[in-house]
């Protein structure tokens, strides 16, 4: 890498001077917490409002997927490219921007008259969305000091963790209150109160690249996050082998090679250097991230099923049951970097790889029908554990492994990875657990009509729903159904240990050495951060 990086605009606190004062530093922590809180609720919220959105909009299921799902699309292909805007043109102009344009579309959504104007409004949200996110990491690399940057980041972590499972529980008791259009109040009002602190506590900070913006780079990167996100959320609906999602597959890979191509090409100038994935620290970060939040996303997909048509509890109820695991994984987020500080930062993630590891295993070994919940919790409470230990250090290395101007590109990465992952578990761990079920269920089928045990065949949900058409059966059915979809639910789970363990071996042997975070840049009379030398760039010489 050249050792003549572009400087960087200091972020200067509100009240002048170099470093931000303890007060304004837990302003700025806040303020950008906030704003992740309401990007990361948005996420999951709707999910519990799709029977709503169907009736009131009279849509089809694949309507409303694509209402809920065209958010993520958005938000996880444009984090790249505007991480690196933000770099650029500002950080808090950025998130100022982001933050209105949010919250305007969160108060269309609430009031829109037809399903065509609420994917329009989603479409801005997830643009948004793609904005802020990057930024509020961005903005903790680049002005906290570094004996304060690993806490800060292990508070983001938490937020980024549990709040999408936070977001859902509110959602859930909005839809059971009130209208499910509430839903969007609680968003539009932490955008709000973001919005103030940001105009209030957040200082400036962007790079100033002698380089043009590598347009190329971002249109390429954004084509292969659509056509590879788009495959692992079309996939289960449409099949794995439809020529749209073919086509997607394609298209997707064949970006994502061109834009490694294409970013080797130009070098300095680019978007991304892709050459730092040899580092430990950027490869083992992201690597955790993307299989981690796979995981979590992947359990969370199969546990509300299991609380609502094995155990017969509501919504709430059932997001009141994933808190224990969100809880345990924010407070473990912000514990994580005094651990990592006393047996290192691999120990640090190899024990929450371990921990998220029994977590997997626990839960497959022990739940069942008759058991119910106290048979998964000891599981979910270790899960949330390691994924708290594991993510706070991930994000670090990651952030670590590019230069403070970089910081915006840095964090979306990040983010990046986690949508990614995300998404890839929630369609792998999904479709582990329905073919397990459909394979468990087809011998338990006796004597039930044809008709019935067809539908019976779809999935839990829907053996439930027809369970009384099946007449003396009835009970028979619900039960094979209900130890079907247990059956099932072992089988991923240990699929997902073995993965787990795979990464566990992944970060022993190739995991992020004990590296600082980046050092704070010292400032030039004129209040300039002074340009950037090999010796505190924080990147390995390649």
């Amino acid at each position: 890498m050249s050792t003549n990086q572009p400087p960087l605009e200091a972020a200067a606190p509100a009240g002048g001077g170099g470093t931000p004062d303890p007060r304004q530093l837990r302003a700025i922590l806040i303020t950008v917490s906030i704003a992740l809180m309401a990007v990361i609720a948005s996420v999951s919220g709707l999910n519990v409002a799709q029977t709503h959105m169907a009736v009131e909009f009279g849509a089809s299921q694949t309507t409303v997927l694509w209402i809920i799902n065209v958010y993520t699309l958005a938000l996880a292909a444009l984090l790249l490219p505007l991480g690196a805007l933000g770099d650029r043109l500002g950080r808090k102009p950025m998130l100022i921007t982001g933050l209105i344009v949010f919250g305007t579309a969160g108060v269309v959504a609430g009031l829109a008259p037809s399903a065509g104007v609420m994917i329009a409004a989603r479409v801005a949200a997830g643009i948004s969305a793609a904005m802020i996110m990057p930024i509020t990491l961005a903005v903790i690399t680049s002005t906290f000091p570094e004996e304060e940057r690993g806490k800060a980041i292990g508070v983001w972590t938490g937020v980024a963790g549990g709040g999408g499972i936070l977001g859902m529980f509110l959602s859930a008791l909005l839809v059971d209150v009130a209208d499910w259009r509430r839903l969007f109040v609680l968003p539009v009002v932490l955008v709000v109160i973001a919005l103030a602190m940001t105009l209030k506590s957040v200082p400036n900070s962007r790079e100033r690249s002698a380089h043009s913006f590598d347009a190329i780079g971002a249109l390429v990167s954004t084509i292969a996050v659509i056509g590879l996100v788009f495959v692992l959320q079309e996939g289960p609906e449409r099949g794995w082998t439809a020529p749209i999602t073919l086509i997607s597959l394609a298209v997707g890979v064949i970006a994502a090679i061109t834009f490694v191509a294409w970013e080797l090409h130009r070098r300095d100038a680019s978007l991304l250097d892709v050459r730092l994935f040899r580092e430990r620290g950027l490869a083992s970060g992201s690597i955790t991230l993307l299989v981690v939040f796979g995981v979590q996303a992947g359990i969370a997909v199969v546990l509300f099923p299991f609380f609502q048509a094995v155990l017969g509890w509501s919504g709430l109820l059932s997001t009141v049951a994933m808190m224990p695991m969100a809880v345990m994984m924010m407070v473990t987020s912000g514990l994580a970097p005094k651990m990592a500080a006393r047996i290192g930062t691999r120990s640090t993630m190899a024990v929450g790889v371990v921990l998220a590891t029994l977590g997997l295993a626990l839960m497959a070994l022990f739940m069942s029908v008759d058991g119910g919940y106290l048979s998964i919790l000891a599981g979910m409470l270790a899960m949330g554990i390691g994924m708290g230990l594991s993510m706070t250090p991930s994000t670090e290395a990651i952030t670590s492994s590019l230069p403070r101007n970089k910081q915006g590109v840095a964090s979306a990465l990040n983010d990046v990875t986690r949508e990614f992952g995300t998404a890839l578990g929630v369609a792998v761990l999904g479709a582990l657990l329905a073919n397990g079920y459909r394979s468990t269920i087809d011998s338990k089928l006796d004597g039930i009509p044809t008709g019935v045990a067809n539908t019976a065949r779809e999935g839990i949900a829907n053996a439930i729903e027809v369970a009384p058409q099946a007449g003396s059966h009835a009970q028979d059915l619900m039960h094979a159904a209900q130890q079907s979809f247990v059956d099932g639910w072992r089988q991923a789970m240990w699929i997902g240990a073995v993965v787990m363990a795979a990464l566990l071996v992944h970060v022993a042997l190739r995991g992020t050495k004990n590296t600082a975070p980046l050092q704070p840049e010292p400032l030039q009379p004129d209040g300039e951060a002074a340009p950037e030398t090999e010796a505190g760039d924080n990147v390995a010489a390649h």
